[in-house]
């Protein structure tokens, strides 16, 4: 099976600047910034433009931006094509809050406005203009196919595509053969979003979709070693992971932790390098998914809650996977 790139899903709240530069060392090959809303950037909201920051390793630097109003989304387009190699439009996002607006996923139930908005954003971006969307509304005929050929006709350069609907968020399972026939009646590069946690499932989706690319979300927080161990598992990489020291000398079972341990420490690294003195607002929601799935989680999520201070939180993560590591190796490191 030929490699394709793997992305890493935009998520508000998770792909905050040193998660995306610590997925791209995890072997990630293009990252998406948090989806941001455009009427925060067209008032030139600090917090909104903060979500957009970038870093050289970062490249390319694709910002997502969603909203409702076409005139926001035009502006904040024109703005952003000064700095962004790629500027992504999100269809896709099935949250309430966001659709009471009309704006993700609710756009998927009006065509012919998704569409207008789109190839305004084209006229006004100097760099290319991509989308993600997901199959439809959920209410009467799915939607994604018919609207993916118009943007392909509107100059859109690659749509990523979930496989549910917003009535499904994320229950049931992402239909693979939906977006195998986007793949097929489409020339742009498609890529598949739903569901792919492993090589396995990888393999899986890319055999049934033929998607140019796999977009992994949920299956990366906590884990953004999914990407490394994806191409590993089909035989893409061959070059020694950057944890690959740490777990050299601990036992199978110990081995998860180490990952996240390094994972972990390398975030923490990543966001002191970006961040600098300024507050990390998503350090505690991280601090949390770097100790899920692990013994004694469930007690250590609590204790987190609790935990007020940026350095205490960070020691006692720390400190939790180290202890999770001595538990189950049997070398006491």
């Amino acid at each position: 099976m030929d490699p394709v790139p793997l992305y890493l899903a935009p998520m508000a709240g998770v792909t905050d600047l040193p998660f995306r530069l610590l997925a791209k060392e995890c072997g990630a090959d293009i990252t998406v910034t948090e989806f941001t809303a455009a009427a925060g950037l067209n008032r030139d909201d600090a917090r909104s433009w903060r979500r957009l920051e970038s870093d050289p390793r970062e490249s390319p630097f694709i910002p997502q931006i969603f909203g409702g109003v076409e005139e926001e989304m035009v502006g904040t387009t024109r703005a952003l094509s000064s700095v962004a190699d790629i500027i992504d439009l999100n269809f896709g996002c099935p949250a309430p809050k966001v659709c009471r607006n009309s704006a993700g996923a609710a756009l998927l139930g009006d065509p012919d406005r998704l569409v207008s908005m789109v190839r305004a954003c084209i006229a006004a971006s100097d760099v290319p203009v991509s989308v993600k969307v997901r199959l439809g509304t959920g209410s009467g005929p799915n939607t994604a196919h018919s609207i993916a050929l118009r943007l392909q006709e509107e100059g859109v350069f690659r749509i990523a595509v979930h496989g549910r609907t917003l009535r499904q968020r994320y229950a049931g399972e992402a239909d693979w053969e939906e977006i195998g026939q986007m793949v097929s009646d489409l020339s742009i590069p498609v890529v598949a979003n739903g569901d792919v946690k492993d090589a396995k499932s990888a393999a899986r989706c890319l055999d049934v979709t033929k998607a140019a690319g796999i977009m992994i979300g949920r299956a990366a927080i906590g884990n953004p070693d999914v990407f490394l161990r994806i191409k590993e598992g089909l035989g893409w990489e061959t070059k020694p992971a950057p944890w690959h020291d740490l777990v050299s000398d601990v036992s199978l079972e110990a081995k998860d932790a180490a990952i996240k341990l390094w994972c972990w420490k390398r975030y923490c690294e990543l966001a002191d390098e970006t961040y600098g003195g300024r507050r990390n607002a998503h350090l505690k929601r991280h601090a949390i998914s770097f100790t899920k799935g692990l013994e004694g989680a469930s007690d250590m999520r609590v204790q987190l809650h609790r935990t007020q201070g940026p350095t205490e939180l960070i020691q006692s993560v720390t400190g939790f996977l180290e202890k999770s590591i001595q538990s189950k190796n049997k070398i006491i490191m």
